[in-house]
């Protein structure tokens, strides 16, 4: 085999569900695909998707949806960076123009600066239909750059992509502004069914998520993020449905907040940077494919519809993988005897 060629490496891929989902765009029971060696996590977030068809469902609520790609510009001075900018933004609609021109799907909807010396940074952020949009704003992007160094000749190109964006690193500032797809989802569990299904009370996991997933994580220095372990569900969801797995970087910064209510466990997980689509590159792939239309993500909807419906799916997934995860850890030793029992050969 020459090192040009083309094949695939097999991942061990299996069903976890139904999870039962509630919400605007989902309001049914799924079962998802999920790519991955860490064994556990089938049946641990199985384990979820039970305790979901038992409480009245994972609520998800899509709050938010860009992409975004930064641009560097040089001016003489932050003067003159400012005084750009304020141009610039006052032509919003001629901008919008520019970026309808690249796409049938790409539509400006927001636009935000950071000025460092006299460098001005420009932050395009985008709707993108039922793509992940990488590509899409990036395309966008480069031609708002050049229509910005023809109008203002006084500025001179730096880079397509400065960091503001962020793409595939650890940042706030796509938690703050948004990037990808923004989705909280969240159950109520009564004090019965934590003992039953999860053999743990609403106070063990407030008092969990407390001394774990926010004073631990500050204590590391996490960065816009409280939770055990959001990436491990993400990336098994992100392989199966043909994702760029790399963006489960910015994806797992997202937080667990846990509240005790009457007799019962409110348990959400937020997660703002979710960057999925259902058509794109990677989808290309004959299992993926499958896999897609399984899980209702082919069919004919308005644009957009079939990646809020994923965007939607993966944070459910990522609610049962969590919510199990973090019961376990309420009991001494349940997490190594539930890994060495299936791990271990």
């Amino acid at each position: 085999m020459t090192t040009s060629a083309f094949y695939f490496t097999p991942m061990p891929t299996k069903w976890v569900g139904p999870i039962e989902i509630t919400g605007e765009v989902v309001k049914e029971s799924v079962s998802v695909p999920l790519a991955t060696y860490e064994t556990p996590l089938w049946p641990s977030t199985g384990r979820g998707a039970r305790v979901s068809r038992h409480c009245g469902g994972v609520r998800c609520t899509v709050v938010d949806e860009r992409m975004s790609r930064s641009v560097v510009v040089r001016a003489q001075s932050a003067a003159s960076a400012k005084q750009a900018y304020d141009a610039i933004v006052g032509r919003f609609n001629e901008l919008a123009a520019v970026v309808g021109q690249t796409s049938r799907f790409a539509q400006l909807i927001g636009l935000n600066r950071q000025i460092v010396g006299n460098l001005l940074y420009l932050r395009f952020e985008c709707s993108t239909g039922d793509a992940s949009g990488h590509n899409m704003v990036t395309k966008a992007a480069d031609a708002l750059l050049t229509w910005i160094l023809q109008e203002y000749p006084a500025l001179s190109y730096s880079t397509i992509s400065g960091n503001y964006c962020t793409d595939k690193k650890t940042s706030a500032v796509n938690g703050i502004l948004g990037r990808g797809k923004y989705v909280v989802a969240e159950v109520e569990i009564s004090r019965a069914l934590c003992k039953r299904m999860l053999r743990t009370t609403p106070e063990l996991m407030v008092q969990l998520n407390v001394e774990k997933n926010l004073l631990g994580g500050v204590i590391a220095g996490s960065l816009r993020s409280a939770n055990a372990h959001f990436a491990n569900m993400l990336l098994a969801f992100y392989l199966a449905t043909g994702q760029d797995a790399a963006n489960i970087i910015e994806g797992s910064q997202g937080i667990v907040h846990c509240e005790l209510r009457q007799d019962a466990l409110y348990f959400s997980c937020t997660l703002p940077n979710l960057i999925l689509g259902s058509v794109g590159n990677g989808k290309d792939n004959e299992v993926v494919e499958r896999h897609l239309e399984k899980i209702g993500c082919r069919a004919e909807r308005a644009p957009g519809d079939n990646a809020r419906r994923l965007a939607v799916l993966c944070a459910a997934t990522v609610l049962c993988g969590e919510l199990s995860l973090m019961a376990a850890q309420t009991n001494p030793g349940e997490l190594i005897k539930a890994h060495v029992l299936l791990e271990r050969k």
